[in-house]
């Protein structure tokens, strides 16, 4: 099966209610009705101080993609979260507030509703075996994609979606930088997809 590819700027940005940013949502499964989906992938951009929106019964990932970085302080602990940090889960319904390090930043985020999954950091040249159903690859750099025995190219700040995830995977960029994009894992619940 055919990978989706999904290139960020050829996605309508929708602002936040609050004016802080804007988000960009790549894909929802089983749709993009807020009340309904299961899982999201999204990419948004931070302008300014705030607050996040609630989102009750969801799991929340969130890896600074561009930028200096935030500092987050989710249900009173601190956490900051640059390019180089791992992705940080937490609960969609916390208190959260975010402060900007030094200026915009562009996010990642993947939100669970009942499915599974994880945000996890490419290591560039290395096999990754996704342990979901579903899986994709955002690129922050240009390069190849191997999956199983198929490749393919992949541009720089997008989404390679996989709706039957590959048993390995292998990502090369064009000119390797050290953090060169994030692996998503998603395993909805059974029967959905």
């Amino acid at each position: 099966m055919e990978p989706r590819a999904i290139r960020v700027d050829a996605v309508p940005p929708q602002p936040w209610r609050n004016g802080g940013g804007i988000t960009r949502e790549l894909l929802a499964a089983p749709g993009p009705d807020a009340e309904q989906w299961q899982w999201r992938v999204s990419v948004a951009d931070i302008e300014r101080d705030g607050a996040f929106s609630s989102w009750p019964g969801v799991k929340r990932w969130f890896a600074v993609l561009e930028g200096a970085g935030v500092a987050l302080t989710i249900d009173g602990a601190a956490h900051v979260v640059t390019p180089k940090s791992f992705a940080l889960r937490f609960d969609g319904d916390a208190s959260t507030a975010c402060r900007l390090l030094d200026g915009p930043t562009r996010d990642l985020n993947l939100m669970l509703r009942g499915a599974r999954g994880a945000l996890e950091k490419v290591v560039a040249a290395q096999d990754w075996r996704p342990a979901a159903s579903q899986c994709g690859l955002y690129a922050t750099s240009a390069g190849r994609c191997r999956a199983d025995d198929a490749e393919f190219d992949v541009l720089a700040r997008s989404l390679l979606w996989f709706d039957a995830a590959p048993a390995t995977l292998r990502f090369v960029a064009t000119s390797p930088p050290v953090d060169c994009g994030w692996w998503l894992s998603v395993t909805p619940r059974e029967g959905e997809r």
